[in-house]
């Protein structure tokens, strides 16, 4: 039985694997969207109307590969902490438990948030109140940055 539940843990591999693909297509989407941007830029007239999109589509890109690489980061995390935790892996993105994996995900969802609500004010036409969806965004990052402050103030050894 010992065996039998030693050996289950790799039963997370499925989900390693599905997010796997699915950062890796998020990475490959976003190069070939960056490619068709850079064509659309140097064959549309130059205003500042095209200077706007093409900021906009810079930014929705840079959303595209956060997160594709938040993908890939809890993906990894997983594999860690499941299968394997002797990767060799940048210190960074080493994740020994499932707090280190909260605490990079819940960064990157906070640069997320930002990138979201940068280009909606980028986009903003004059028309829809940006203060509610600012002051959420504010509120979701100020509750995860507190969170995140908290744990920083834990000792990670309890022994």
């Amino acid at each position: 039985m010992r065996r039998f539940l030693a050996a289950t843990r790799y039963i997370a591999l499925i989900p390693v694997i599905c997010i796997f693909f699915a950062a890796t297509a998020l990475l490959i989407y976003g190069a070939v969207e960056t490619v068709q941007v850079i064509l659309h830029a140097f064959t549309d007239e130059v205003s500042s109307k095209g200077a706007k999109s093409l900021l906009l589509a810079a930014i929705e890109l840079v959303d595209l590969f956060l997160l594709g690489t938040v993908l890939y980061v809890i993906a990894v995390g997983l594999y860690e902490l499941f299968v394997d935790d002797t990767l060799p892996l940048p210190h960074w993105l080493e994740i020994h438990d499932l707090d280190d994996l909260k605490e990079k995900l819940i960064g990157v969802v906070i640069v997320v948030l930002g990138v979201l609500f940068l280009g909606q004010v980028i986009s903003w036409d004059g028309q829809l109140d940006l203060l509610s969806p600012g002051a959420a965004v504010a509120l979701v990052i100020a509750a995860l940055a507190y969170f995140l402050s908290l744990k920083k103030k834990e000792p990670k050894d309890k022994a």
